[in-house]
């Protein structure tokens, strides 16, 4: 039997939740609800569950300080969550699950199977909620953000990057020392997390840091050079939205 705790501030939620997981979860054993970090603290404790049901807004501190206070969880994680797109955006790129409130019965036996099918490998679960962290941590342009690479989790400066190149779904992130990493994500997911920390897409494969921006040169859609002297192609129908961006930065 698999054991579940649901941690939610609000009482109906829980009691709603946990009568969905005992009618279309088999083989879940909701050991105990919970109405905040705190008590969830005690109750992981008590029972080390397999998985735990995790609001993320509630009174006082939201579901991700669980993480700080745990460093090396034993258990896996669904988040239940009203719209959030922020942090709905980090839970999707450190690979991890969430429910949004209402819970719809079809996404919960999803997350609840996904679950079961990863139960058994708990090796990667730390860095994922690392990367969480991380993630939400992005609060200016010198944060760090952790992106997977082939032997684990390394640490950028957002203000190093350089730009962001596609090769299928693979990404090369080019830094200011002119090194690169390569991550085991899409372009697009890194333009999700991006974009509003002064980088822009100039072309389907490629992300730049505007900030890094050396020149502009005319052309059909034209090319940056950037600041490890390499030029980027930008397409046609970027060209205008990329010289307005341009001119901000340089006011």
């Amino acid at each position: 039997m698999i054991k579940a705790v649901i941690v939610d501030d609000e009482e109906k939620s829980r009691i709603t939740l946990k009568n969905l997981v005992v009618k279309h979860c088999p083989g879940l054993d909701v050991v105990e609800l919970c109405d905040s970090v705190e008590s969830a603290m005690a109750s992981i404790a008590r029972h080390t569950p397999d998985l735990v049901f995790l609001d993320i807004e509630m009174p006082f501190s939201n579901g991700f300080t669980l993480f700080e206070k745990i460093q090396n969880p034993g258990f896996r994680v669904i988040f239940t969550t009203a719209y959030d797109q922020y942090a709905i955006k980090a839970i999707r790129y450190s690979a991890l699950d969430y429910l949004l409130k209402p819970v719809d019965v079809e996404d919960l036996k999803n997350a609840v199977a996904r679950f079961r099918s990863q139960h058994a490998d708990l090796a990667d679960n730390s860095d994922n909620y690392k990367l969480l962290l991380s993630t939400l941590n992005l609060k200016n342009k010198s944060a760090k953000i952790a992106v997977p690479t082939f032997d684990g989790l390394q640490m950028i400066r957002i203000d190093e990057i350089v730009k962001c190149t596609a090769d299928e779904s693979y990404t090369h992130i080019t830094l200011t020392d002119r090194s690169k990493v390569v991550v085991s994500r899409i372009l697009k997911e890194f333009e999700d997390l991006l974009v509003g920390y002064n980088f822009f897409r100039v072309h389907n494969s490629s992300l730049i840091n505007l900030a890094h921006v050396k020149k502009y040169v005319k052309g059909d859609g034209g090319y940056v050079i950037m600041c490890d002297d390499e030029p980027v192609e930008v397409s046609r129908r970027k060209k205008a939205d990329l010289l307005v961006q341009l001119a901000l930065v340089q006011l």
